[in-house]
């Protein structure tokens, strides 16, 4: 599998199924490697990349992340096996040990040591039996990893890592740990907004949503920044650290910091200048595209 360089990371359970493989059909159009599809509480992630592999041709999907809370590991191992025989080889699994808030407080089930439970979780899928027809070629595997552990477990145990809301600083630490040839597929919000003001606010009220998860929060403090900086939708320090926003040159400057850091593939989450949030910014993903 060649990722390309350049990937989109979006939120399409706001998009019913057709609209959402016309947006996945645009996205392959405009010459982007790779759609990822975060799991929270809207659709299976499987199954919606599997719809989207089938309504593309060479575009991957990849699943940034499915939570491995969600279902045991053999299942797992059985999915990622299907969709890559199906696409010729064209999906990427990346998983993750997601949050407490969402583990206990909406599924109920305990969560545990994030390193510790990856780790047996990775190891259940290698020990897991399949007998159906098999991909080409053995289906890659990414974990969302952001602290030395569980960065270290991905060098150990996978294909690479998938770090999300971090900087090109963390970038720079995360291929020291994770060595010279695994993948390093780095996720950066972006906001095509020249006015400072104007930038900080579109940012915010995405930042929101993730500045009560302890796993950030701690990763962030790993990264220099402080316990004030979360205060408030997230200080201007914040705010500069973790999102790319700007002109266009500006942006593709950021970008380009993680790839000499050492990412090996970059997916751009667009922020609307609109300020919906569901609302995919066409008018970015044309300016940045590869094509």
């Amino acid at each position: 599998m060649d990722t390309g360089k350049l990937g989109v990371w979006y939120f399409f359970d706001g998009l019913p199924a057709a609209q959402a493989a016309q947006a996945a059909q645009r996205i392959e159009a405009l010459g982007y490697g790779t759609l990822w599809l975060p799991e929270t509480v809207g659709r299976n992630v499987l199954v919606h990349a599997g719809w989207l592999l089938a309504n593309t041709k060479t575009l991957n999907i990849a699943t940034g992340i499915a939570n491995i809370y969600h279902r045991e590991p053999g299942v797992t191992l059985a999915a990622q096996n299907a969709l890559a025989e199906q696409s010729g080889g064209r999906f990427l699994l990346g998983l993750g040990v997601s949050h407490k808030p969402l583990v206990e407080g909406v599924r109920g089930l305990d969560y545990g040591p994030p390193v510790a439970t990856m780790r047996k979780y990775l190891e259940g899928m290698a020990s897991s039996p399949y007998q159906a027809v098999p991909p080409a070629e053995p289906p890659p595997t990414v974990i969302a990893a952001l602290g030395p552990k569980m960065l270290a477990l991905a060098a150990e145990k996978c294909r690479g890592a998938h770090p999300y809301f971090s900087s090109p600083e963390h970038t720079a630490m995360a291929r020291k740990i994770l060595g010279p040839d695994a993948w390093l597929c780095v996720e950066q919000k972006v906001v095509l907004e020249a006015d400072a003001d104007k930038a900080r606010a579109l940012a915010r009220p995405v930042a929101q949503i993730y500045l009560g998860l302890p796993n950030y929060r701690n990763n962030w403090l790993r990264m220099g920044l402080e316990e004030r900086d979360f205060e408030g939708g997230g200080s201007d320090r914040f705010i500069d650290t973790t999102f790319a926003w700007g002109s266009i040159d500006a942006v593709k400057d950021r970008i380009q910091q993680h790839f000499d850091a050492g990412a090996s593939h970059v997916c751009i989450q667009p922020v609307n200048p609109n300020g919906q949030f569901g609302d995919l910014h066409w008018a970015g993903l044309e300016a940045l595209a590869p094509n």
